[in-house]
C-alpha cells in the first residue's frame, strides 16, 4: 500500500468507494457463515487411544480435560523440552484465550493449551506471560504426533514431515495447531476438526483489528514483527511461526 501517494478524495466520493466495497464484505462474510457450516457438517473420528497428560493436579486423561464441557478446543502450543520460553507467535495467539475464556466457559467449550515439554519446564514462563487458562503436557504421549504438530528429526531431516495435510520441506519437529474434540452423553470423544498455519489466523483478535488500518498487518513475513508480550522494547525479530 502506497502510503504517501494514496487517493484522497470528497466525503461523496469516498461514500461511494465504502457502499462498493460494503457489497463485497457482505459476500464474504456469507461465504465465511456457509464455510462455517461446512466445517460443522465435516464426519467425525471416534478417539480410542487412551491419551495421558500431566497438569497441575497430576495426570490427566483426554476425557478429563473437558471438565463439565461436552466440547474441548485444544491449542498445540509449541513448547519443547528444553526451551526456556515458548513460541512468540503461539504466545500472541495465546494471549487472545483468557479473555475469550471468560465466555467460552459458559457456553459448554473448555479451552486447554497442549505443549510437549515435561510440565515443570514451562510453569516459568506461564507466570511470566500472567496466563490464567489451563496448559498441560503430552509428554511421553503420541498425542502431538497423531494430531499433525510434532514430527520426528529423522522425518525433518529426510524431507518427509507432514505438516497442514501435506508433505512440507519446511515441516519441523514443532509446530502450531489447534484441534476440536466432542464428548457425547454415553462418554465417547470424538476428534471434529484441526487447522494449523494460516487457519489459525481465527484465534489472533489483533490481527482483525489491523486489518482495519491502512497499513494492515505490515509484515514482511507472517508475525516477523511480533514479541512475547513483555519484549517490545529492545527485542530483536524472534518469531518461530512461519506460513506453510
Amino acid at each position: 500500500m502506497n502510503m504517501q501517494n494514496h487517493p484522497v478524495v470528497s466525503r461523496d466520493e469516498w461514500l461511494a468507494a465504502r457502499k462498493q466495497h460494503l457489497t463485497h464484505e457482505k459476500a464474504f462474510t456469507r461465504e465465511r457463515d456457509k464455510l462455517s457450516t461446512e466445517r460443522r457438517a465435516l464426519p467425525w473420528v471416534k478417539i480410542d487411544k487412551d491419551y495421558r497428560f500431566q497438569g497441575p493436579n497430576g495426570e490427566q486423561t483426554l476425557a478429563e480435560l473437558f471438565g463439565d464441557h461436552s466440547q474441548l478446543i485444544v491449542y498445540h502450543f509449541m513448547f519443547a523440552s528444553g526451551w526456556d520460553e515458548g513460541c512468540p507467535g503461539c504466545s500472541f495467539l495465546s494471549d487472545h484465550i483468557d479473555g475469550a475464556n471468560q465466555h467460552l466457559a459458559h457456553h459448554d467449550i473448555a479451552v486447554v493449551a497442549v505443549s510437549h515439554a515435561p510440565l515443570a519446564e514451562f510453569q516459568d514462563f506461564r507466570k511470566r506471560m500472567g496466563w490464567k487458562f489451563d496448559w498441560v503436557s503430552s509428554e511421553g504421549s503420541d498425542f502431538n504426533y497423531d494430531f499433525g504438530v510434532c514430527a520426528h528429526a529423522e522425518e525433518v531431516a529426510t524431507k518427509t514431515a507432514t505438516y497442514n495435510y501435506e508433505k512440507s520441506d519446511g515441516a519441523e519437529e514443532e509446530l502450531p495447531g489447534l484441534s476440536v474434540f466432542y464428548r457425547n452423553d454415553a462418554g465417547e470423544i470424538f476428534h471434529t476438526y484441526s487447522t494449523y498455519a494460516r487457519g489459525l489466523d481465527l484465534l489472533v483478535g489483533a490481527y482483525n483489528y489491523l486489518d482495519l488500518t491502512p497499513k494492515g498487518r505490515n509484515e514482511d513475513e507472517i508475525m516477523d514483527w511480533v514479541r512475547h508480550h513483555d519484549r517490545y522494547d529492545g527485542a530483536a525479530k524472534a518469531s518461530c511461526c512461519h506460513e506453510k
